[in-house]
């Protein structure tokens, strides 16, 4: 089974990282997670995370530098998530009734993320 193609924004300001709650009745449900979604069919990883920001949070973004890639397999699926540094156009207010925070680095670590993100969610923390 391919890997389900996934995209997410690391939007850092003054030390803080911008994360949000996935929604009850999505996989993962309740974990916090850094901003994006699936890549859809013949769309390009920065044009989808993009189109993700708009949709989630209601604002423009610049796409910048790749920081991490990880293939992470669930009991159910596998996915393949691209971490880009994102730099925002306006200020993000959740669009679909979504928990928004900015988190301090160093209390990263004390939200439950999904397993899939820990790498970078301890990489963080600790810079």
């Amino acid at each position: 089974m391919d890997p389900v193609e996934v995209v997410a924004a690391v939007i850092e300001r003054g030390g803080r990282y911008l994360i949000t709650r996935r929604l009850e009745g999505t996989h993962l449900a309740g974990s916090w997670e850094f901003p994006g979604g699936k890549v859809g069919l013949a769309e390009r990883p920065g044009a989808a995370l993009r189109r993700e920001l708009k949709e989630e949070l209601g604002v423009d973004a610049t796409v910048g530098d790749l920081v991490e890639a990880v293939t992470w397999s669930y009991p159910e699926k596998t996915v393949r998530i691209l971490f880009f540094r994102c730099a925002l156009h306006g200020e993000p207010c959740p669009q679909e009734g979504q928990e928004m925070r900015w988190a301090e680095g160093p209390a990263l670590s004390t939200y439950a993320f999904p397993e899939a993100d820990r790498r970078l969610v301890e990489r963080l923390s600790h810079a």
